[in-house]
């Protein structure tokens, strides 16, 4: 078995230096967010859409006024469903099958709005049928099953953006914006906070992947995204205060309160508080300091109108209280932004990598709260050990391993484990002659 080196996030990141850093158609509307694109006198991209629920609609909608592309299948295992989405959007055809839309031959790129647990067989299925793919995070919640999908479509020359909505979200953007132009000066601290209306059902948090990788994992991307580099460790902790249910489940499943603080080069610290419950409304906060100033968002309300009273002086009602409400501008840009990633042949906004960078850091959460010490992130990544780029497992600590193929901990080795996308193989030339010499010289 080839042991590649045990770091997983290198130069997937295009248009970074950073490991860590951040085609019959009906007529196509203009943008209701004005996107931008000179579509020519170019064949639209035919796409299809995984999953008729929430989020399916939501991107199928964005993406039926989305210049330069048209949707003309879609798939729900509730067939109705996607009858029903395919008369709303004027989508040609429906299917239960979400085979039926990957192995379309019409079908040039693929939207994944469907459960987590099959994300990564559909991104695999996708890149051996030389479809373009958007899929909803997580990619995959286990290590290795995230690297060989990445791969999988890195081998096959197929994009690949996974959906990290919060970086499209325009409160977000405008604290990047700032941290980019140092209208605060250099960053010095990170806050992010991310508390619910309410707790989920105790069906919900059971099997859920715990607090960290369910709710924590946005809000530790956020911070890897304003920092724009490279993560040290973390250290972590976690609590029950709101429903005493779900003491009895394992691990960070037992937590609905959680706190993490995340060490980036430089000195700079980040701090992330979530809470399953939040008496007040959905509160989704960031703040950075820096040396000459500090710049912080404020939620999100269905209006600006305020109350004044000799009682009482503020917004006259709560924040909005559903993540689909706070966020619907966030998922529409996103989706807008692969549209125009897919009809202008340019790098997506925001990769694969980014997605496994973030599982990585919600691993790496969970097991500082649960041992109770700083944990770096390089202990995470290096468990996986692959036999090929699409066959990788979780084998850390194996002695079935040479010492030469044992994990290494340099972030500097972060090259060896994932493959060049397909943006960055044009820039770079034969991805394949590149990885096998990295392999086997």
């Amino acid at each position: 078995m080839v042991r590649f080196s045990s770091v997983l996030v290198s130069f997937l990141a295009v248009g970074s230096t950073s490991a860590f850093a951040p085609q019959k158609s009906q007529a196509v509307r203009s943008s209701a967010l004005q996107m931008s694109v000179d579509t020519g006198n170019k064949e639209p991209i035919k796409v299809g859409v995984i999953g008729c629920g929430r989020i399916g609609i939501v991107h199928l909608g964005a993406i039926n006024k989305a210049p330069g592309v048209v949707p003309i299948v879609v798939s729900n295992p509730t067939v109705s469903k996607a009858e029903d989405a395919a008369k709303t959007f004027g989508v040609p055809k429906f299917t239960s099958d979400a085979m039926e839309v990957i192995t379309d031959p019409e079908v040039d790129a693929v939207w994944i709005c469907s459960p987590s647990q099959f994300h990564a067989d559909q991104i695999k299925a996708c890149a051996a049928n030389g479809k373009d793919v958007f899929c909803e995070k997580p990619i995959a919640t286990d290590l290795a099953e995230t690297v060989e999908a990445i791969n999988a479509c890195n081998e096959a020359g197929v994009k690949l953006m996974i959906g990290l909505q919060r970086r499209f979200d325009p409160n977000f953007l405008r604290v990047k914006q700032a941290i980019k132009d140092k209208e605060v000066g250099d960053t010095i601290i990170i806050k992010t906070c991310s508390r619910d209306p309410a707790p989920p059902p105790y069906e919900y948090v059971k099997g859920g992947g715990g607090i960290f990788n369910d709710m924590a994992v946005h809000d530790l991307d956020m911070t890897r995204f304003l920092a724009g580099d490279d993560p040290i460790e973390i250290l972590a902790v976690g609590s029950c205060h709101i429903d005493k249910s779900i003491e009895d489940l394992p691990g960070s499943e037992a937590f609905d309160t959680a706190s993490c603080i995340v060490r980036y080069p430089g000195g700079v610290n980040a701090m992330v508080d979530v809470c399953r419950q939040s008496s007040y409304g959905y509160d989704q906060r960031a703040e950075v300091l820096g040396t000459s100033g500090m710049i912080a968002t404020d939620n999100v309300y269905p209006n600006t109108a305020k109350i004044y009273k000799n009682d009482f002086t503020g917004n006259a009602d709560m924040p909005f209280d559903f993540f689909l409400s706070r966020y619907f501008e966030a998922y529409v840009t996103e989706t807008e932004a692969f549209c125009k990633s897919l009809v202008e042949d340019s790098p997506v906004p925001c990769t694969g990598i980014d997605g496994l960078v973030a599982l990585v850091m919600s691993l790496a959460a969970d097991k500082s709260a649960a041992e109770g010490r700083w944990v770096k992130f390089s202990e995470i990544i290096e468990q996986v050990y692959c036999a090929s780029p699409t066959e990788c497992s979780l084998l850390a600590n194996s002695e079935m391993f040479p010492e030469g193929f044992k994990p290494s901990s340099n972030f500097e080795d972060l090259d060896k484990l994932v493959l060049d996308d397909v943006d960055k193989q044009k820039e770079d030339g034969s991805f394949m002659d590149k990885f096998k010499s990295m392999i086997w010289s």
